[in-house]
């Protein structure tokens, strides 16, 4: 149909080119959390995800991605998502979401987490921690025969159950052979929506969570996001395989690790 955009089903060989890219850019967040701390520039991090991601053979996917000038996104306290690396050094109690894309062997990995700099607040380790749960609670729903809003109404049930708001100008996405294709995966709305869920679909399912209200604008920049009220966000994300059981987390490292 003309103007509907497919969902794409990965082959066998589709699926393992998927893993290697998700692997890739696992590490890299990985790498980039491990560098977080006070005095660290956000382009130096930046720089360094680059390096790691060309090393191993792949291109940052972000790089120049409508334009954008880095190869990871990185957002700082109140800014969700699609900061843009530069100067400024971050400080002891800051949080930091990066947010990286791998593409190699044809095949885009994308994932995000967010990490501490130095000692921070309860309520912020608390923002994180409920952040990445909603992921975890959102792909129980993952799974052959559930539809794609199963997804997001998890999410926003276990955000909201603990206080904090769910974006929802922005949301989740399929990856494959492009950085973002069908379906939209949504992190609010109700149950049973949208498209069904079936093996061999690969999604990023990425929860975006403020301590306040979901609202957010967009800086001058045209890029970076920030919470309307000024209030901490955090970012969680990772790219999922459907499969006959539970999803299979494809970004991550090769030890195991899923931040």
């Amino acid at each position: 149909m003309k103007g509907v955009e497919l969902i794409s089903i990965k082959s066998p060989r589709e699926i393992e080119a998927m893993r290697r890219a998700g692997r890739i850019t696992a590490q890299a967040r990985a790498l980039a959390g491990s560098m977080v701390a006070p005095g660290v520039t956000t382009h130096e991090i930046d720089t360094a995800v680059r390096r790691f991601i060309e090393s191993h053979g792949a291109k940052p996917s972000f790089l120049g991605y409508g334009g954008f000038p880095g190869s990871a996104c990185i957002s700082v306290n109140d800014e969700v998502i699609h900061g843009i690396p530069g100067p400024r050094k971050l400080k002891e109690g800051d949080i930091v979401s990066v947010d990286v894309g791998a593409f190699i062997g044809g095949f885009h990995g994308d994932c995000a987490a967010t990490y501490a700099c130095g000692q921070i607040s309860d309520q912020a380790k608390k923002l994180i921690e409920v952040t990445q749960q909603s992921f975890w609670e959102g792909i129980k729903m993952a799974r052959q025969g559930c539809r794609v809003s199963d997804i997001g109404h998890a999410v926003q049930e276990y955000v909201e159950a603990n206080g904090f708001s769910v974006v929802r100008d922005y949301v989740g996405h399929g990856v494959g052979a492009k950085l973002h294709e069908a379906p939209e995966v949504r992190n609010f709305g109700p149950a049973g929506h949208g498209p069904r869920l079936l093996p061999g679909m690969t999604l990023a399912v990425e929860p975006m969570v403020n301590v306040g209200d979901w609202q957010i604008r967009v800086l001058p920049d045209g890029w970076t996001v920030k919470t309307l009220d000024g209030s901490l966000a955090a970012h969680y994300e990772n790219t999922i395989l459907i499969t006959e059981g539970d999803a299979e987390v494809l970004t991550v490292t090769e030890d195991g690790a899923y931040v």
